[in-house]
């Protein structure tokens, strides 16, 4: 698998309204090669680019988001709330998303985010658009939605997300054939690190805005980290 060692996250990390096609393109435009964001299925199915499970914190919206058909999400102003220079900006599909990172020459890497209970529908819903696209990786922290993504693009790399120590790294990723794993940078040392990098598991970190962390997970052999702040990475300021 391979991965940007700097990655934006939820598409253009806080340069952007999160989650829009907006950060995207400042994301390329910073010269980054990978970026990361939230998948969810609207009432009808399509999978769409946010991160809660209610619309009122990234858009002019109100209420699940899973009640709504998309025609009707796409409808909400997703960008005000950041600046008003991105008033207008639309809640995406993850397809227009995916297009426009294959344009940009953009890595993805997609995090299924199931509403309460939908688990496999989402995981089938997102699989089944991004395994049109080339250079995608499928991310998330419920198993059952990583399970049923395989089942339908069982070719596009999966990677599980972590927040916790607790169990077996190994155990979970044997148990839904994950190709690399997701934590959450504290709990990355030499020691919870190796056996995953002599397995030739993958491993990147969230979310890392400092450069002095960044190069502590580098230095351990992190692959990549997913941060709020790429213009800083960029400009070597991280």
């Amino acid at each position: 698998m391979r991965y940007p060692r700097i990655i934006a996250h939820r598409c253009g990390g806080a340069l952007a309204p999160e989650n829009t096609l907006a950060g995207l393109r400042i994301a390329a435009r910073l010269g980054c090669r990978g970026v990361e964001f939230d998948a969810m299925l609207s009432r009808d199915g399509v999978p769409v680019l946010i991160h809660d499970e209610t619309l009122e914190r990234t858009t002019s919206g109100r209420g699940p988001v899973a009640d709504l058909p998309v025609a009707q999400l796409r409808r909400f102003d997703a960008g005000s709330h950041r600046h008003p220079a991105f008033a207008g900006e639309c809640l995406p599909t993850l397809a227009e998303a995916l297009a426009v990172c294959n344009q940009l020459g953009l890595w993805a890497n997609v995090e299924i985010k199931p509403s309460v209970g939908c688990d496999a529908e989402t995981g089938a819903g997102v699989a089944l658009v991004a395994r049109e696209f080339a250079d995608v990786v499928l991310s998330s922290f419920s198993p059952e939605a990583l399970m049923n993504a395989a089942s339908f693009a069982g070719e596009l790399p999966r990677a599980l997300l972590v927040e916790s120590n607790s169990g077996d790294w190994f155990e979970s990723l044997r148990r839904v054939d994950a190709k690399a794993l997701h934590a959450a940078h504290q709990l990355l040392t030499v020691d919870s690190l190796r056996p995953l990098l002599e397995a030739n598991f993958p491993v990147a970190a969230y979310t890392v805005n400092r450069r002095d962390e960044a190069e502590r997970l580098f230095a351990l052999g992190v692959a990549g980290v997913f941060t709020d702040r790429p213009d800083h990475w960029l400009a070597g300021e991280m």
